[in-house]
């Protein structure tokens, strides 16, 4: 298998030299049929597993990989780490004791040699020192974010009046649209109130869901499965739009059929 894999890719990569070098092949247009095979690879898999999708699947996470680690090189270690210490290091201070500027980013420096010390089996216990530093900031973070951008803001979006004034003037007007309207905007609040109060009843479990307690549970599900279907239905509507626009990719700039 792995063997295969490696002919496919010296194959494409020779004919692409062979096209390039002969003047067959500009480079926009080396980089649509890359693009396209690899689209193909993928699609590929819809047949079933076989050695060209392996391929693409390689290919794309190791470019991945590769772009993350760039990235991080340029855009975060070496403005917020490694050039702020090697300017504080000009300009050391050794009375009345060493010190310089940004001497606090030791620290997540030291952390992150230790991360290394993983491929070391006799000290690789050093690296629990950075993951843990690591997931308690970012666990820290997060929480602080889902707090600020979820949590909060979803409370403030349901402390609505039952009624809006808006509401009630479209319902006042003359016009079959307009009655329509202020209905749909009267309903609004009722639902948004209604349905946050039955959700939260559904995740009671403190009393058993009898009585009025269970129908107002059962009206929570329902609630609860018309949301999971939206979202559902959202998510396989951005899915659709990405195989659209890969279609359109091969039909256009790859074949040339659509213009």
């Amino acid at each position: 298998m792995r063997g295969a894999r490696l002919a496919i890719l010296i194959i494409l990569l020779g004919l692409a030299g062979a096209g390039f070098q002969a003047g067959l092949v500009s480079k926009a247009g080396l980089g649509t049929w890359v693009a396209a095979l690899l689209t193909l690879a993928i699609f590929s898999f819809l047949y079933r597993d076989n050695p060209v999708y392996k391929l693409a699947e390689h290919i794309f996470i190791g470019i991945a990989a590769g772009y993350f680690v760039a990235l991080e090189y340029w855009n975060v270690f070496l403005p917020n780490l490694w050039k702020p210490l090697v300017a504080g290091l000009e300009h050391i201070e050794y009375s009345p004791l060493p010190h310089f500027p940004n001497m606090i980013l030791l620290i997540p420096f030291a952390l992150g040699i230790l991360l290394f010390t993983r491929f070391f089996p006799r000290v690789a216990w050093l690296s629990r020192w950075s993951m843990a530093a690591m997931i308690g900031s970012y666990s820290g973070l997060a929480i602080i974010g889902a707090l600020q951008g979820d949590l909060v803001a979803q409370i403030r979006a349901n402390m609505v009046p039952l009624y809006s004034r808006e509401a009630l003037t479209a319902f006042g007007n003359d016009g079959t649209e307009s009655l329509l309207f202020g209905l749909l905007e009267l309903l609004r609040n009722p639902l948004i109130i209604v349905g946050l109060l039955t959700t939260l009843i559904y995740f009671f479990f403190s009393r058993e869901h009898k009585g009025g307690l269970g129908v107002a549970a059962k009206i929570g599900i329902w609630f609860l499965m018309i949301s999971f279907g939206a979202s559902f239905g959202y998510t396989v509507m951005s899915r659709v739009s990405l195989l659209i626009g890969r279609l359109h990719f091969l039909l256009s700039d790859w074949l040339g059929i659509v213009r």
